[in-house]
């Protein structure tokens, strides 16, 4: 029973996020509990992230974190495909719809790698050193981008570049940081506490899996209660997590870390794209990050199911 579940792990966190949102939203009798669940997730999710980046930034050497090549070329691809976009939206006249589907593309494309990306990017065999230092760079560039690009799509009276910037980087880099200065804190002056960090680091995988059940129950709620045009916008987000896990892993293989680019430019920080999409740009353009959720995970839940097949 525990193999079935160490090996499904993935696909059982995002089943059970999915039944707990349909148990919510089916059973009146559960509608008391459902502000303080909320107050739950939104308390929690955090201290999850926090402890599975302190897990895997254990294993880190900081002498490992230099950038490479490769980072050059996907964050290249990031900010031509975003700008890209916004040239369409800018040049070809559309309707809500298609509006909905392109800025929910942009936002894709732009968005920083997630920050747990190096817990999964360890399980699968890659680099998460350099993982992280993408992660790093991409937030960079997002909050450059963001700000430059999106008013000129949905212009917003009163938004200034280094509001927005600043803003951009208050939600990520506190979360990435804290735990990795924590990391190397250990390390110096803590050595037997961060040597069973490093001893039960795999426990961040399993961390990450309860904090995916919880985001997968806002998705499931996102995408069951759209409408049919609503899904087309959702296959924009599939389309574009397809191409940029193809992309990553291509540019990887040149440089021999397919795993860490493949994930650095395929994962994403969905929570990051969501708030994005629904503080700069039109609201059908929230479900295209929302869907991208259940895309990187049925796409991570293979990676794992490979790699597993390999080694029996």
């Amino acid at each position: 029973m525990w193999k079935f579940l160490r090996n499904w792990t993935l696909p059982i966190a995002m089943l059970v996020g999915t039944l707990a949102y349909l148990m919510f939203a089916k059973w009146s009798f559960l509608a008391p509990a459902k502000p303080y669940v909320h107050s739950f997730v939104s308390c929690i999710t955090p201290w999850l992230i926090f402890a599975q980046l302190l897990l895997t930034f254990c294993k880190i050497d900081v002498k490992e974190l230099a950038p490479k090549r490769w980072h050059l070329w996907l964050l290249m691809i990031q900010g031509l495909s975003c700008a890209l976009t916004a040239s369409i939206l800018l040049g070809v006249p559309m309707g809500d719809l298609s509006i909905g589907i392109w800025e929910g593309m942009m936002v894709c494309f732009i968005c920083p790698t997630a920050t747990a990306a190096a817990v999964i990017t360890g399980k699968l065999g890659g680099n998460a050193a350099t993982l992280t230092t993408y992660t790093l760079l991409s937030n960079l560039l997002g909050a450059v981008m963001v700000p430059l690009v999106f008013p000129l799509v949905e212009p917003h009276e009163g938004l200034t570049f280094w509001s927005a910037f600043f803003k951009m980087l208050s939600k990520v880099f506190p979360l990435l940081l804290a735990p990795f200065f924590v990391a190397q804190l250990l390390k110096h002056f803590m050595k037997s506490v961060h040597r069973w960090l490093m001893e039960h680091s795999g426990m961040a995988f399993y961390i990450w899996a309860f904090a995916l059940a919880l985001v997968m129950g806002q998705t499931a709620r996102s995408l069951l209660n759209s409408d049919a045009s609503a899904w087309l916008v959702a296959l924009g987000g599939l389309f574009t997590c397809v191409i940029q896990f193809f992309l990553g892993k291509r540019i990887g293989s040149v440089y021999h870390d397919r795993i860490s680019a493949g994930q650095a430019l395929g994962q994403k920080n969905t929570v990051l794209a969501i708030w994005m999409a629904s503080t700069y740009l039109h609201p059908l353009a929230t479900i295209a990050p929302g869907s991208y959720v259940l895309w990187q995970n049925i796409i991570n839940s293979y990676q794992l199911w490979k790699k597993r097949k390999k080694g029996e």
